[in-house]
């Protein structure tokens, strides 16, 4: 079974590369975090995210795989915590137990848990991934989301990618999007996976990292 390292300005880049280099997606390999990075001041004292990656056989009959309560528990402490040290009052619902484990924070006026185009919800989400990680001592696949902003803005970006690609296709040439957090980057890179017209790579480092598509050579 192939074990790589791979590093990168964040955990999250470091994994998307991974799914880049291996051709697979998240939920098939298991991720160990060995360093989880850090940013410096003006570059100085900076360090990159390491992951070892391993490759997981599929479970058997195609189903996903199913997240132990406990793990389930703990992942819904973490938000609530989180949830109470920012001072926002709103509930944690589990969407799926299954991996990747999806949560959705419910209630009124949590606008200021999504921030600019999801910034804040993305650094929440992420901070939740460190503090899991740091307890079940394993980086576990899992998405946060509030009030449905994420399975909106997936519907939203799968529509642009796909118009996107048209273009790249009659226009013959390629076309970088705006800048985008990891998981979205994700969205699109799976959307055209497919695509028998176009592929697409990730340019960029940190926050002004954003997807090119690509026509399909031949």
């Amino acid at each position: 079974m192939e074990v790589i390292e791979i590093s990168a300005a964040t955990v999250e880049e470091a994994i998307e590369k991974a799914e880049a280099q291996l051709g697979l997606p998240r939920d098939k390999f298991e991720v160990e975090v060995i360093s989880e990075g850090r940013s410096g001041v003006l570059g100085v004292g900076s360090r990159q995210a390491s992951i070892r990656v391993t490759p997981v056989t599929p479970p058997e009959k195609g189903r996903p795989e199913a997240v132990e309560q406990d793990v389930v528990i703990t992942v819904t402490e973490v938000v609530d915590e989180l949830l109470e040290l920012l001072g926002v009052r709103g509930t944690v619902e589990v969407l799926s137990d299954e991996i990747p484990l999806a949560l959705d924070i419910k209630g009124d006026d949590l606008g200021i848990l999504i921030g600019r185009r999801g910034q804040t919800l993305a650094a929440l989400e992420y901070i939740t991934k460190l503090i899991v990680a740091g307890r079940l001592k394993v980086w576990l696949p899992l998405e946060v989301d509030v009030a449905g902003y994420k399975q909106h803005r997936r519907d939203s970006l799968q529509r642009l990618a796909l118009y996107v690609a048209e273009q790249v296709k009659s226009r013959r040439r390629a076309i970088t999007m705006e800048p985008m957090p990891p998981d979205e980057r994700r969205i699109v890179h799976i959307t055209l996976a497919d695509n028998p017209d176009v592929t697409t790579h990730s340019i960029g480092e940190g926050e002004s990292r954003k997807v090119v598509i690509v026509p399909r050579q031949g």
